[in-house]
């Protein structure tokens, strides 16, 4: 289980103020990417806080809800967009929203806790985690917030674009989603520049 072993550690050099950095959704082939920063109070602890990807939606949406209703628990979200992804690619996009949320916090971090390997040129001194949302219980929290915001916005577009099940996958390439793709043809939220739409876009233009 993550706990505030890094954080604890970061404020022995000399940071008081640490955030957790972590995105969700990189990987789907609609919707934007979501990155959440989260500094969490001195003293911390939670018995049921982890990875989100370890946790069950109910769960998920409860620790939320618990976190965002904390007043001493400082949060914020950035998006990148499609338009984004499609123009500067899915990892860099990943990073300017990561970048955005750390520095769109109420107050300041000295330092950051970033989920995975170092991001370059971060504008706040920082350090990459391996698989830091099952470590720090900053970056589990930040993985909450980007998880559960972004599955929500995702819910928001299953009702605007029905045929696609979004509400099932949250933009995922699975099988019923590919499908409803090739019938469909992409959506306005489809991230044109992943292999699958791009792919299917080109065939159009060939017939």
């Amino acid at each position: 289980m993550p706990s505030m072993e890094y954080e604890v550690a970061k404020q022995g050099d000399g940071f008081q103020r640490i955030a957790g950095i972590d995105e969700a959704g990189r990987g789907p082939l609609a919707g934007p990417v979501s990155a959440g920063a989260v500094i969490l109070p001195d003293g911390f602890s939670h018995d049921l806080l982890n990875d989100s990807k370890k946790l069950t939606e109910k769960r998920r949406e409860a620790i939320y809800e618990e976190l965002t209703a904390n007043d001493e628990v400082i949060w914020a979200l950035s998006y990148g967009d499609m338009a984004e992804i499609d123009s500067i690619n899915i990892l860099r996009s990943t990073h300017a929203a990561m970048a955005r949320a750390a520095l769109e916090l109420s107050v300041r971090p000295d330092f950051c806790l970033i989920d995975g390997l170092p991001v370059p040129h971060f504008p706040i001194a920082s350090q990459g985690i391996v698989k830091g949302d099952g470590k720090s219980l900053s970056i589990a929290a930040a993985s909450i917030i980007a998880k559960v915001s972004r599955d929500r916005l995702m819910l928001q577009y299953a009702e605007q674009y029905p045929e696609y099940g979004f509400e099932r996958h949250k933009g995922y390439g699975t099988k019923l989603h590919l499908e409803a793709l090739r019938k469909y043809g992409p959506c306005p939220i489809h991230r044109r520049s992943f292999a699958p739409v791009a792919q299917l876009i080109d065939l159009k233009l060939e017939t």
